[in-house]
């Protein structure tokens, strides 16, 4: 994102698989440490520790990260980001996706872990077609 700085835009749409047990949970966590301006230590903390993204261990991962453990915690039990979530579930069902990470670049679907080098042609390839 750095390299493309005021010229790309980066929306993250939240879809926990239907078939794992605390993809919902670790949903809420990653929204719940956004709002406390953390997103990005909660994910990738979440990456690092699955599958272990129940609750308890979800609470321990938002202390190490420096959260205000107490409104993380209240946002968790209230699932204060449900509606949120639930909304981006429909996006990804109308949008027909099947799998993450989906990325769409320009309306390029891109499906699955892809490398920097292969992301990077496609930004540079919708960056040169975009109209001055």
């Amino acid at each position: 994102m750095g390299n493309y700085k005021g010229k790309i835009r980066l929306v993250i749409k939240n879809y926990p698989y239907k078939y794992r047990d605390y993809s919902h949970i670790a949903a809420e966590a990653s929204l719940a440490a956004m709002d406390q301006g953390k997103y990005w230590e909660m994910h990738d903390m979440l990456i690092r520790k699955s599958p272990r993204l129940d609750r308890e261990n979800l609470i321990k991962y938002a202390k190490e990260i420096g959260l205000d453990v107490k409104v993380f915690t209240e946002a968790l039990d209230k699932m204060k980001h449900s509606a949120i979530i639930e909304r981006d579930k429909k996006l990804a069902v109308d949008l027909d996706l099947y799998n993450t990470p989906t990325y769409f670049i320009n309306g390029r679907k891109v499906i699955g872990n892809r490398s920097y080098e292969y992301l990077k042609k496609i930004i540079e390839e919708e960056l040169r077609n975009v109209k001055k």
